[in-house]
C-alpha cells in the first residue's frame, strides 16, 4: 500500500470537530457553572459549524484522499450535515431532563461530540479500516451514554445488553471484512469493487458480505438482529434514546452505501434476497409486536424496527432511486423520532417518566399545542398524505416497484396499514381519554422545560408538516448526494 503526504484540508469537518471537542473539554474542566450553560452552547455551536463546513468544503465530485482511505463527495457532506444537526437537536432537548436528575455534567456533551465525530468518519470512509474505526468510535460513545444514569435500575442493564450484543455484532462485521480483504487483497472500497466486478468465483466475497450485512443490520436495528432495540430504548435516559434513534441511523445508512454500493455493488443480485429477508422480517416483527406495547418508548422502539424495514426495501431495490429514497427516509424518520422522544423528554419530570401510553391521558385538554405536535409526528410516521412521512414511504415504494419488487411493495403497504393502529391508539389516548381519579399524570410539562425547549418541540413538529408540504428541496438534496 502506497502512502502519500495527506492533504489535511480534505478532512476539515473532522479536524474542526475534534479540535472543538478538545476545546469544550478544557472549558468544561474549568467551568464552575453547575448548569453547564457554556458547555452546551459551545457543543451545539461546534456541531452547527461542522454542518456548514461539511457542506461548504465537501459538496461536489468525489475525490479520494489519505491514500485511498477517505473520500470527499456530496454523499458524505449531506450525511455529515444531517448527523451533526440531529445531534445538536438532541442536545437541545436534553438539558431540563438531565438537570432535574442531577446528570448535567460535561461528560454527556463530550460523549455526544465524540459520537458525532465517529459519524463523520463513517460518512467519508473509503476503506474497510476507516469505516470500522468510525463505527467503533460511534458505538463506544453510545454504550457509555446508555449507561450514563448510573443510579437508574434500568440504564446499567440496558448498557450492558447493548455493549455485549454490540460487541458481538462488531465482531461479526469485522470477520466479514476480513473475508472481503482476503478475497480482494485490499482495504480500499474502489479496489474491492473492481475485484467484485471481475471475480470469476466470488464465493469468499459473498461469505464476507453476508457477515457484514449482519453487522450493519444490527446497527440499524433491523430484524432479526433487533433484540437490543426495545431494551436499550426503554432503559436509556430519554435524551440518549432520542440521540440513538436519530443521528446514528443516518450514519449507518452511509455505512451501508459505502460498503454495499461503493465497495460490493457488483454483487447486489446475490445480496438482494438477504436484503429482502431483512426488510420483510423487520416490517413483520416491528409492526406486530408494537401493537401490544403499553410503554411508549418500547412502542417507538418496535416502530423503529418497522421503519428500518422500509429503509431496507430501498436498499433491496438496488437502484440510485432506491438509495436516494432510503437516505431521504432515514433523515425524515430521524426528524419525526426526535419530535416523539422530545415530547417524552419535555413531559417527563423528576419522579415521573412520561413513557407509558396511559401517561398521555388528558394531554389535549391540558396542552393542546403538545398534543398537536404528537399528532403531526405520529400521523407522519403512519404515512398520512400531507406529512413528510408520506413522501418517505412513497419514494421507497416507487423505487421498489420500478425495480420489480412488487410483492415486497405490497407487503410494505400492508405493514404500514397495520402500523397505523398503534399510532392512532396513542392519539386516541391523548385526545379522548381522561386521567383516572387520583392518577399522577404526565400530561404536565416538566418545570425545567423552559420556553426555548418548548419552542424547539413546536418547531420540530412544524418541520414535519412543512417538509410534507414542500419536500422537493430535501428530495433533490438526497438525490444529488447519491448522484442522480
Amino acid at each position: 500500500m502506497d502512502f502519500e503526504t495527506p492533504d489535511l484540508s480534505a478532512a476539515l469537518p473532522e479536524l474542526w470537530l475534534l479540535a472543538a471537542t478538545c476545546g469544550v473539554l478544557v472549558v468544561d474542566l474549568f467551568s464552575s457553572d453547575p448548569r453547564r450553560t457554556v458547555t452546551l452552547y459551545l457543543a451545539q455551536g461546534a456541531l452547527l459549524v461542522t454542518a456548514v463546513v461539511a457542506l461548504a468544503t465537501q459538496w461536489g465530485p468525489a475525490e479520494v484522499a489519505f491514500s485511498g482511505h477517505y473520500v470527499v463527495d456530496s454523499l458524505g457532506a449531506v450525511v455529515k450535515a444531517a448527523a451533526v444537526l440531529l445531534s445538536a437537536l438532541a442536545l437541545g432537548y436534553s438539558r431540563p431532563y438531565l438537570s432535574e436528575r442531577g446528570l448535567l455534567q460535561g461528560e454527556y456533551y463530550l460523549l455526544t461530540l465524540f459520537a458525532s465525530l465517529g459519524m463523520l468518519v463513517i460518512a467519508s470512509g473509503a476503506s474497510l479500516l476507516t469505516l470500522y474505526l468510525g463505527l467503533e468510535l460511534l458505538s463506544l460513545s453510545l454504550y457509555a451514554l446508555v449507561g450514563y444514569h448510573r443510579d437508574s435500575p434500568r440504564a446499567p442493564e440496558a448498557a450492558m445488553k447493548y455493549f455485549v450484543l454490540g460487541a458481538l455484532a462488531s465482531g461479526i462485521l469485522l470477520y466479514g471484512m476480513s473475508m472481503v480483504y482476503g478475497a480482494s487483497a485490499s482495504l480500499e472500497l474502489r479496489v474491492i469493487a473492481d475485484v467484485a466486478a471481475h471475480h470469476e468465483d466470488p464465493l469468499l466475497l459473498l461469505f464476507g458480505t453476508a457477515f457484514m450485512l449482519v453487522g450493519v443490520a444490527f446497527k440499524l436495528g433491523a430484524a432479526p438482529f433487533h433484540a437490543w432495540v426495545p431494551d436499550v430504548y426503554q432503559g436509556a435516559p430519554t435524551p440518549v434514546t432520542l440521540l440513538i434513534s436519530t443521528a446514528p441511523k443516518v450514519a449507518v445508512v452511509a455505512l451501508f452505501l459505502r460498503l454495499f454500493v461503493d465497495g460490493l455493488g457488483p454483487l447486489h443480485p446475490e445480496l438482494q434476497p438477504m436484503l429482502l429477508f431483512v426488510a420483510g422480517a423487520s416490517l413483520l416483527v416491528g409492526n406486530l409486536v408494537a401493537i401490544v406495547q403499553t410503554n411508549l418508548k418500547r412502542m417507538l422502539a418496535y416502530s423503529a424496527i418497522s421503519h428500518a424495514g422500509f429503509i431496507f426495501v430501498g436498499f433491496a431495490a438496488g437502484t440510485e432511486a432506491g438509495h436516494a429514497a432510503a437516505l431521504f427516509y432515514t433523515i425524515t424518520y430521524s426528524i419525526m423520532a426526535a419530535g416523539a422522544f422530545g415530547l417524552v423528554t419535555v413531559l417527563s419530570r423528576a419522579g415521573l417518566e412520561a413513557e407509558e401510553i396511559a401517561d398521555l391521558r388528558g394531554l389535549n385538554e391540558r396542552h393542546p399545542v403538545y398534543a398537536g405536535v404528537l399528532l403531526l409526528v405520529l400521523i407522519s410516521m403512519t404515512g398520512i398524505p400531507g406529512t413528510v412521512g408520506f413522501y418517505a414511504k412513497y419514494l421507497v415504494l416507487q423505487a421498489a416497484v420500478e425495480a420489480g419488487l412488487i410483492p415486497m411493495a405490497i407487503f410494505a403497504v400492508i405493514a404500514a396499514v397495520v402500523g397505523a393502529f398503534y399510532y392512532l391508539r396513542v392519539l386516541k389516548v391523548a385526545y379522548f381519554d381522561l386521567p383516572e381519579a387520583g392518577q399522577d399524570t404526565a400530561a404536565l410539562p416538566s418545570p425545567g422545560a423552559s420556553a426555548p425547549i418548548r419552542s424547539l418541540l413546536v418547531i420540530n413538529g412544524v418541520a414535519v408538516l412543512v417538509l410534507g408540504v414542500f419536500p422537493e428541496r430535501l428530495i433533490a438534496l438526497c438525490r444529488a448526494a447519491i448522484g442522480i
